[in-house]
């Protein structure tokens, strides 16, 4: 367990204030961001009406979610379909990362899945108002009365550590089962197994859930 514990930190002091970075996250994160990079220049280089293997896989891909934003948000979703797109791939790349030997899956961190989930609650909360009106987002809080409104708040925040904490306890207990497996058979047989199931099939599972999530939070908004 102790590469699961055992996080190399960077410290950057400012001001008399020390902060700590997860080197480890943030190495992962920027391998995830430069194959985010260079698959986007690969699959868009030679676009043909007769599309390459690369060029098919993106616009699959995009295509999907582009109808599941339009489906969700209607008119709005060409808006923020970008951005619904981008988190999946993000999520579900940094999941399969941890399956190449010695890389880690950034998700692995809460500090990802609950900032992903931050972004999304203020992305979601800006439309609410955006489309209702600040006097009309506040009145919701108090529907279907005014006492209502602390549980609604809360209600809104638990929104965030669910999405978070459901994807961080998917993948760090998927690496906690790898860890104590190998340890049992000694590397031989169904870690392989066990890595293309966490790591490709729920690590696919769970980035399209919290897409979906972070998509209905905002079509919920937006009504």
């Amino acid at each position: 367990m102790e590469e699961l514990t055992n996080l190399p930190q960077w410290h950057l002091t400012l001001g008399g204030l020390t902060m700590a970075f997860n080197a480890q996250t943030l190495i992962m994160t920027w391998i995830v961001m430069g194959i985010m990079i260079l698959f986007g220049l690969a699959a868009t280089r030679r676009m043909g009406l007769i599309p390459n293997p690369l060029q098919t896989v993106a616009e699959l891909v995009v295509g999907a979610f582009e109808g599941l934003a339009k489906d969700a948000l209607e008119e709005k979703g060409r808006t923020y379909f970008p951005m619904i797109l981008t988190l999946f791939i993000f999520l579900v790349l940094s999941n399969w990362l941890g399956v190449i030997p010695f890389l880690s899956e950034p998700s692995r961190d809460l500090n990802t899945p609950l900032g992903l989930g931050l972004l999304g609650f203020v992305i979601a909360h800006y439309v609410g108002i955006r489309t209702k009106g600040l006097k009309s987002y506040l009145k919701s809080y108090s529907e279907p009365i005014f006492f209502m409104a602390p549980l609604n708040i809360i209600g809104e925040i638990a929104k965030v550590v669910s999405i978070s904490f459901r994807l961080y306890g998917n993948i760090m207990g998927g690496s906690i089962i790898i860890l104590v497996v190998s340890d049992l058979v000694y590397q031989l047989v169904l870690p392989p197994f066990l890595y293309a199931f966490f790591g490709l099939f729920v690590g696919t599972i769970q980035a399209f859930v919290f897409t979906m999530l972070t998509l209905v939070y905002i079509s919920v908004q937006m009504k």
